[in-house]
């Protein structure tokens, strides 16, 4: 019997950084085991340059990203999640759509590097810092025992991965 894909979706409000900086993550880190996604509940369009150049500095894949909603992600046709983690504090106030499936969720806020002012070497220093802080948190979450951790566990574990120091 082989392993389960999991489905993993990242949410934020605009879909530019540290979202897409998560999927970029985990794509690489969780590749034959996870499948990753990213969308925003106002999403801006277009995604931040300094998170493309981020991930390609550190070795991630920089293809096949856009900024998206997660309206695509709710529909009958949309893959079904097994996790979604909004990464953003504002999207995580806010309501979600029902997504199928009861997947499991956590809410792992990461400071927002697009707000940054300052010189780009000190905008790129912010998406460094949030690169790293999602890295470290995926890598802890990727090594979760999932197919034998129950429900109850893995929800505190998936918890107490957003509460890790930033």
């Amino acid at each position: 019997m082989s392993d389960p894909i999991y489905h993993v979706l990242f949410l934020c409000t605009g879909n530019t950084a540290r979202s897409v900086l998560a999927e970029g993550v985990l794509r690489q880190l969780g590749e034959g085991r996870f499948r990753a996604y990213s969308a925003g509940s106002q999403p801006k369009g277009v995604v931040n340059p300094f998170a493309l150049k981020v991930l390609g500095t550190y070795g991630y894949p920089t293809d096949g990203y856009r900024s998206k909603s997660w309206d695509e992600f709710s529909g009958p046709d949309a893959p079904v999640m097994d996790f979604v983690f909004t990464v953003c504090d504002s999207a995580a106030g806010e309501t979600c759509p029902f997504w199928p499936g009861q997947p499991m969720t956590a809410h792992w806020g990461i400071p927002d590097p697009a707000v940054v002012e300052g010189t780009d070497i000190e905008k790129e220093a912010a998406f460094v810092t949030a690169f790293k802080q999602m890295r470290n948190r995926i890598e802890v979450f990727t090594a979760l025992p999932l197919r034998s951790i129950d429900a109850m566990a893995l929800g505190a574990k998936l918890k107490d991965i957003g509460n890790l120091p930033q």
